[in-house]
């Protein structure tokens, strides 16, 4: 039963700083994007399998962590993660250039890449279909190369985020079961509604109310976990 409670407790708290980390974070945008132009189901293939990747790994590093140092100092550095990310998440807040801005910026990345990738396809339109096989890449050759830039443009924007590193902290002091498949289930829900909803949704998201949303949790979770003994 104590179990229970733990897996329950982990995966809400996942849950919930997932949702408000991810929507209108960066690969929210490009996902929208990416959606508009490339079959949806490749788009959403692609982005969950780097976002359920990210999510395991980050809660296996926080899992691992306590056998590396005492759980009293992984519980404080925990407490001290979900502090600084809730006064960094205000600050951002109070401080945001715009959602419009945010999108713009995404979206002009990936134009920039769509371009740079069709010059090479016209440049390289006179090869024969040999020698294209040849220099594709080994993963392109079993995966929809849509697909796997999905992946890649996921997997990389998350590396790092805010979200990864208080995945991490949450898996080093709840129980990591929960917080991945609570980490999954948000994950899932922010990129299906992304994907879904286009760049028209995705303009509509007012990123200084998610960001005052998530700094107010990251603290409520720092309090929690400041009040909370470690066994």
């Amino acid at each position: 039963m104590e179990n229970m409670t733990s897996v329950a407790q982990g995966f809400t708290k996942s849950l919930a700083m997932t949702v408000v980390s991810e929507i209108g974070d960066k690969t929210f945008f490009a996902a929208a994007i990416l959606a508009m132009r490339h079959p949806r189901r490749l788009v959403l293939s692609g982005c969950l399998a780097a976002l359920i990747v990210m999510t395991i790994l980050s809660a296996a590093v926080g899992w691992a962590a306590p056998n590396l140092i005492s759980r009293a100092w992984t519980h404080h550095i925990t407490t001290i993660l979900f502090f600084g990310f809730g006064l960094w998440s205000l600050w951002d807040g109070f401080n945001d250039k715009g959602e419009a801005e945010e999108l713009a910026e995404v979206e002009a990345k990936l134009d920039a890449d769509w371009k740079a990738n069709t010059g090479m396809a016209k440049a390289g339109s006179k090869d024969s279909d040999e020698l294209k096989k040849q220099r594709r890449t080994f993963l392109s050759q079993f995966f929809s190369p849509i697909l796997l830039k999905a992946f890649s443009i996921t997997f990389f924007g998350e590396w790092g985020d805010r979200s990864q590193i208080a995945t991490i902290g949450l898996a080093a002091d709840e129980n990591p079961f929960g917080v991945v498949i609570g980490g999954i289930v948000g994950q899932a829900l922010c990129t299906t509604a992304a994907v879904i909803g286009g760049k028209s949704l995705a303009s509509q998201i007012s990123e200084k109310i998610v960001a005052l949303s998530g700094g107010v949790l990251f603290i409520v979770f720092g309090i929690q976990s400041f009040l909370s003994t470690v066994e």
